[in-house]
């Protein structure tokens, strides 16, 4: 009678082990959390009397299993998306990480660029070589090169310059070597390739890879992230008020709790990003008051071949109205809307 019913139990745990745990070739994301930026972004010596936030918002993505597969069905708070939809095809979880980790920093470097434009005061860019962001099957690197090699040199010339990179590769034919001096997990490596066709061209020579060039910056005064757990380029817009907010002397809050989303662009466009609707939900948990969404623009093709598809600000408007938040949402093309926006607002 104990064997049966030990062995009921472990047929049980088995189950739930199954149930819980098994993953699926499928994500889950739901509303993650709102962060305050002050304390994850410093102005070294910035202006830090301000009374209202400005809060950055992620969401939460996990590997499926089937509880919360089935669970994703009868409830608005979980989204089920297909692993094409979060991962690139053959990326894995360190591939993943390090590409989040690239957009973030990107993110950041926009910000800065922007918000140091709008606040009148010059930066330094400097080209610093080439980042991997992608190794084609097939292709000369595969197997050579990695997704986070940080490419320096070209046959002895050191990449300094804007499209230097596609030149020097661009003039060698199938069968060339190439020699490549690289920094990868913060060792210097060298390594000779010999050119290949690249897959899925019209037969041209290449390494195989899709990359995108690095820079440097350097501004006085300096600034500082600390967001070494957040991935992603979405916090964009938010790194870009709260930079200028420690610039300027004003506070730009005017004392309100403010939150939002986006990816800064060179120009100061904001881009399109995901989970926004989740990102409403997490804001409204955390008292926010003001939220700028994206009022990306969606062409009518786009929408044609895309039933049902929504704008960012569409999709965040949509979700404050079903949970019922006095949330107050608000749409912007660019950081200038957002300014703008900030300039109308009566000090709380």
């Amino acid at each position: 009678m104990r064997k049966k019913r030990f062995s009921m139990i472990g047929v049980l745990l088995v189950i739930i082990a199954i149930l819980f745990i098994y993953p699926l070739d499928s994500y889950i994301s739901q509303p993650g959390g709102a962060y305050d930026l002050d304390p994850l972004v410093e102005v070294v010596g910035g202006d830090n009397n301000d009374i209202g936030t400005f809060s950055l918002m992620t969401i939460s993505v996990s590997k499926a299993t089937p509880a919360s597969y089935v669970l994703s069905k009868f409830t608005d708070k979980k989204k089920l998306l297909p692993a094409e939809n979060v991962r690139r095809d053959g990326e894995n979880d360190k591939e993943y990480n390090i590409r989040q980790k690239k957009l973030m920093t990107g993110s950041q470097f926009n910000a800065i660029t922007v918000a140091f434009e709008k606040a009148g005061i010059p930066v330094d860019i400097q080209y610093d070589g080439v980042f991997v962001m992608m190794v084609l099957e097939g292709g000369a690197a595969d197997g050579i090169l990695e997704l986070g090699d940080k490419i320096r040199v070209i046959d002895g010339v050191e990449l300094k310059e804007s499209g230097q990179f596609f030149t020097l590769i661009g003039d060698k034919k199938l069968g060339d070597e190439v020699k490549i001096s690289l920094d990868r997990d913060d060792k210097k490596l060298d390594v000779t390739l010999v050119l290949k066709e690249i897959p899925d061209s019209d037969g041209r020579a290449g390494l195989g890879v899709r990359f995108e060039e690095d820079r440097t910056l350097t501004t006085d005064p300096e600034v500082d992230f600390k967001t070494s757990n957040i991935g992603g380029p979405s916090a964009g817009l938010m790194f870009t008020l709260e930079i200028m907010n420690q610039l300027l002397d004003e506070d730009l809050t005017k004392g309100y709790n403010i939150a939002g989303t986006g990816e800064m662009l060179e120009d100061g466009t904001v881009g399109r990003i995901g989970g926004a609707d989740f990102k409403v939900i997490a804001a409204s948990r955390q008292d926010v008051e003001i939220f700028f969404a994206p009022a990306d623009d969606l062409p009518d093709e786009v929408r044609a071949a895309n039933p049902g598809i929504l704008t960012n600000y569409e999709e965040a408007v949509k979700m404050a109205e079903k949970i019922g938040t006095k949330m107050k949402i608000v749409p912007v093309e660019t950081v200038d809307d957002a300014l703008d926006y900030l300039a109308t607002l009566e000090k709380k």
